[in-house]
């Protein structure tokens, strides 16, 4: 069966891998495929897919099954020193690192947003939160029914585990720091 050409939303992993790590993790919870496809939000074919390395997974989809698994995005991705990036309609992220301390992990990317078209990010697990520090362009960023805008030289923060959206405004492409803090449970 051929495969469709990789969404422009997609990782810049290893699809095998990722659906490995997303497996492993699911077994060890003891989670069905028909549950966390369920609490996830997507279809039993897409998180099979996903699993299996059939299916390049999106941004999204992956926010969405990470966030039910209870673990941060890194824990699914190639190793961090093949900086996997991850692309969603508007953001495109490249990991730069991975660090945790006795409360929580953190994930340190280099994020660009192209002005545009915004997206929208799903929840993640409670208690995450997302601050962003803007080098260029103008920002606005949140949890949907609130989001803030900051210009170059400026820092958004958020709880994000409510949906919340990234877009550019005007013409010009942002160039940011996303740092997501996972607090431990």
């Amino acid at each position: 069966m051929p495969q469709s050409p990789p969404d422009r939303r997609a990782l810049d992993a290893d699809p095998t891998v990722i659906g490995g790590r997303v497996r492993g993790l699911r077994e060890e919870r003891g989670i069905s495929l028909s549950a966390l496809a369920r609490r996830a939000g997507i279809g039993k074919a897409t998180l099979s897919g996903l699993e299996n390395g059939t299916r390049n997974p999106t941004l999204e989809t992956l926010y969405a099954v990470t966030a039910q698994l209870g673990v941060p995005l890194a824990a699914v991705l190639a190793e961090p020193a093949a900086t996997p990036s991850v692309h969603g309609a508007a953001v495109h992220a490249t990991l730069l690192e991975v660090f945790a301390d006795a409360d929580a992990t953190y994930e340190l990317y280099r994020m660009r947003v192209a002005p545009g078209a915004g997206q929208l990010s799903p929840a993640h697990q409670p208690g995450v939160t997302e601050h962003v520090t803007v080098f260029s362009g103008v920002l606005r960023a949140g949890p949907v029914d609130a989001p803030s805008t900051a210009a170059a030289g400026g820092y958004l923060r958020w709880t994000s585990d409510v949906p919340h959206s990234y877009a550019a405004i005007g013409d010009e492409e942002v160039a940011a720091s996303l740092l997501l803090r996972y607090p431990r449970r």
